[in-house]
């Protein structure tokens, strides 16, 4: 009688695991290597956003992890990104009114790349540092406004 009672305890732990092993409903993005000149670029900011006041920098799933206090702000390829542009990804939740207009005008945006309220920012030369700086500093100014609430 009792390994009767244990079989039917497993069907249904088995029935629960199946059930929480389920696929999501939308596919995580796929995580491709980077280019040399992608990890030098990501260093070079990765450097400068060091020296702002409460940033760390962990590891995450081969990008580094940019967080002001315990807010996750940004994320840089470090051996892994999003597609096959070298992208640096920006973590907005929510996104201001005045950045939604500008993200609508700058072409190197865009949506949605890992998850809601991220936006990537997609470097194509040593020119797009300057303004990959200036999301940046957006995103950093964004999680202290989050942080304060």
């Amino acid at each position: 009688m009792a390994p009767q009672s244990c079989r039917s305890r497993k069907s249904v732990r088995t029935t629960k695991s199946k059930a929480i092993l389920k696929k999501p409903a939308v596919p995580r993005p796929k995580l491709l290597p980077v280019s040399e000149e992608t990890r030098r670029w990501s260093a070079l900011l990765e450097s400068e956003l060091l020296t702002w006041p409460g940033v760390i920098a962990k590891r995450m799933f081969g990008l580094r992890a940019l967080y002001r206090g315990k807010r996750i702000f940004a994320a840089l390829p470090n051996s892994r990104g999003f597609g096959p542009e070298a992208s640096v990804l920006l973590k907005f939740d929510p996104l201001p009114p005045a950045l939604r207009q500008r993200t609508q005008s700058d072409s190197r945006i865009r949506g949605n790349t890992p998850g809601n309220g991220w936006l990537s920012f997609a470097l194509s030369s040593d020119t797009d540092l300057h303004d990959a700086l200036e999301w940046l500093n957006s995103s950093y100014e964004a999680a202290a406004k989050k942080a304060r609430r």
